[in-house]
């Protein structure tokens, strides 16, 4: 920059240089014979040229920068140059840089393109420059030799950079950033740097700070994702007064999600909230044995009554319904969409590639005849795959692998797809299915969860059934996904490990695929005489009108193929001391002598596949019935579930007696399934405390 000195732009610099006072004789000394030890040391040095392992540190590539920044702020440089910063402020110097590789290393990574420059800006400026290479020193570079900064070697020069101009020194002078950046950011309470690349120079500009620059830290970012999850629930059941309201209906649930997420929640360390806390998907996780039906039956009910846990002075009443489970041969071929979110948010290995392992492990079970297609969505929607035989394996696997993740959620163009790509593959006997993989991110088209329940009713009558299946956290839309299963005739799970994939694409695809009962309800009329107070533990997002159990037009929920469903009731008996409400004034009704001595009845209504007209099954509760290990590992379920929303009905009951209870009565556990929720119980009570 000498020649530029003479631009009258310049004219304030070159009086403050003019000004400038004689440098420290005795600094520059010392630091010429920093400088010549330096030089000597590396001629004659038979040191072994460090590992590659040693190199790749996070801090070992800033070592230089570091060493020179130090060197520039220690009391010598600061010596020669402290009246020029204070004439000079926010203004940048380029320093052109050496080449500061040394011989012999070639294996180390060297810029492809660009050369790195530094800009420190705290408030001071160092206005000089130094020569091109800078393994050599003079007097006019001796205060900010980066011979200081690190003994380098001679190197074969650089061609000479170009001086930048004016107007780009001046924006180097703006403000920089807090922290370090070399390839990535990192906030430093000692100084404020600035790293960047010269666009095609190979300079290094710095502005030097007057504090010491503080220790480097660890380079790595976390990943900051904004938590978007919603979770689709309703406040805990009442309890209710049999004489007021002695009906209770419901749907049906068969899903197991709640239980999934919560897992994976505990899995993190953390608590999980109550919304994410479904009780009956909870304690349908867990295979039961329950009698199985006859030929004739579609399913079966089984109740058997037993003391609450939890309060001595009520009892559990719990229901078991057990599906039929015809031979898998003789079931219907089937015709399965998949409907992928190829979205930006599925790019989590947790999500897109969990999710293709996952459908990789549901081919083997499927029969030659058995058709597939996959349809994508993400900006648009698309047909990645036309309906193939599921005995074309490598070209199924073929299509899944191919699938990458990026762009928008178009959820409901996605949706319209698979509807028309599943009825294109209907044929009379076989068994239309959507399988719908996503996180739940639907945010082109129609995004609410009214708009899609509105359009997924209207479609289930062309007989097409709508599963889904949530991966990875984060985003997950736990509303949206409940409301395409509950109206789509499907199940809606989580998977978040591959285990659960083949427990739910595996062990249980026939009952997620194969139908045998539609528009479930369950109805118990519980008898005042016997029964003071009830509530039902779970299925609040279930819960239907009294008199939607006879409206054959009221959906409902299904049942697949050997699929069981458990549903629990607190009691309380007239006169108990756990009675929570105060009897009426003016009466009750009371119990006709046909009902004596019942607890109540239990009605079950359903319809065949493809049905307009219900049947109904009635069934009277004894009392009598008896529990089992079965109904009481569920109830020790519903306790850990109620545990988890705070529950006020649980009194004094907690952790330790819910552990026991499971532990004592886990049975029959071939899969692991029932140690494994002991395990979490113990999980969430060390989270608990904390």
């Amino acid at each position: 920059m000498t020649d530029d000195l003479d631009d009258p732009r310049l004219q304030d610099l070159r009086k403050a240089l003019r000004a400038a006072p004689a440098p420290d004789v005795d600094a520059k000394a010392r630091a010429l014979a920093l400088a010549m030890e330096n030089f000597d040391r590396l001629q004659g040095s038979a040191d072994p040229a460090r590992s590659s392992e040693d190199r790749q540190t996070p801090a070992a590539p800033l070592n230089g920068v570091r060493r020179m920044l130090n060197f520039l702020t220690s009391r010598p440089a600061l010596a020669t140059t402290t009246s020029i910063a204070a004439l000079v402020i926010g203004v940048a110097v380029i320093l052109p840089v050496a080449d500061l590789r040394l011989p012999g290393r070639a294996d180390l990574p060297q810029p492809k393109t660009e050369a790195p420059k530094v800009a420190v800006d705290t408030g001071t400026v160092v206005a000089t420059e130094a020569p091109a290479e800078m393994a050599q020193t003079s007097e006019a570079d001796s205060a900010t030799s980066v011979a200081r900064a690190e003994p380098l070697a001679e190197a074969a020069p650089e061609p000479a950079a170009e001086p930048m101009a004016d107007a780009e020194v001046m924006e180097l002078a703006e403000e920089a950033p807090t922290g370090l950046a070399l390839g990535g950011s990192l906030a430093d309470d000692g100084a404020r740097v600035r790293m960047e690349a010269a666009p095609e120079s190979g300079t290094l500009s710095y502005l030097a700070p007057a504090p010491a620059i503080a220790p480097l830290q660890d380079l790595r970012q976390p990943t900051l994702t904004e938590n978007t999850e919603a979770y689709a629930n309703e406040p805990a059941n009442p309890v209710k007064v049999t004489a007021e309201e002695p009906v209770s209906t419901f749907s049906i649930d068969v899903d197991t999600a709640s239980w999934a997420v919560i897992r994976s929640t505990l899995n993190m360390a953390v608590l999980p909230t109550p919304d994410q806390v479904r009780i009956e998907e909870m304690v349908n996780y867990f295979p039961y044995a329950y009698p199985a039906p006859t030929a004739e039956e579609a399913f079966s009910s089984t109740v058997s009554v037993m003391p609450t846990p939890w309060n001595p002075g009520t009892r559990l009443v719990t229901i078991g319904i057990q599906g039929a489970l015809p031979e898998v041969a003789a079931r219907p071929p089937l015709n399965l969409v998949f409907l992928i979110d190829t979205s930006g948010s599925m790019e989590d290995p947790n999500k897109l590639g969990l999710l293709k392992q996952s459908l990789t492990l549901m081919l083997a079970e499927l029969r030659p005849e058995d058709e597939i297609a996959i349809v994508t969505y993400a900006g648009s929607a698309g047909q990645v795959l036309p309906p193939t035989k599921a005995s074309d394996r490598a070209t199924i696997l073929a299509a899944l692998e191919s699938l990458s993740a990026g762009g928008s959620t178009a959820g409901a163009e996605g949706l319209e797809l698979a509807y028309r790509v599943a009825s294109g593959m209907a044929a009379e006997g076989e068994v239309s299915r959507i399988l719908l993989a996503t996180d739940g991110d639907f945010n082109v088209g129609v995004s609410d969860p009214e708009g899609l329940e509105a359009y997924v009713a209207r479609q289930r009558e062309t007989g097409t059934y709508l599963s889904v299946l949530g991966f990875g956290r984060g985003n997950l839309d736990d509303a949206v996904m409940q409301s395409l299963a509950q109206n789509g005739n499907g199940t809606a799970a989580y998977i978040d490990t591959l285990s659960e994939a083949r427990k739910v694409l595996v062990d249980q695809l026939t009952g997620a695929l194969f139908p045998i009962a539609d528009d479930v309800k369950i109805q118990v009329e519980w008898n005042p005489a016997t029964v003071a107070e009830y509530r039902l533990i779970g299925y609040e997002t279930r819960a239907l009108r009294r008199e939607d159990f006879n409206n054959d037009a009221v959906d409902a929920g299904e049942i697949g193929a050997g699929t069981q469903v458990t549903a629990i009731y607190e009691v309380t008996a007239p006169g108990s001391d756990a009675l929570l409400n105060d009897p009426l004034r003016y009466g009750t009704a009371t119990a006709t002598d046909v009902a004596e001595g019942e607890l109540g009845f239990l009605r079950l209504r359903w319809k065949a596949p493809g049905a307009d007209t219900s049947t109904l099954i009635e069934t009277p509760i004894s009392g009598s019935e008896t529990a089992t290990d079965e109904t009481r590992f569920a109830a020790a379920v519903a306790g850990f579930g109620q545990l988890l929303q705070g529950s006020v009905y649980l009194g004094d009951w907690g952790w330790d007696e819910a552990i026991a209870l499971a532990g004592s009565a886990r049975g029959d556990d071939p899969y692991g399934y029932r140690v494994e929720a002991v395990n979490l119980m113990r999980l969430a009570q060390s989270l608990s405390a904390n």
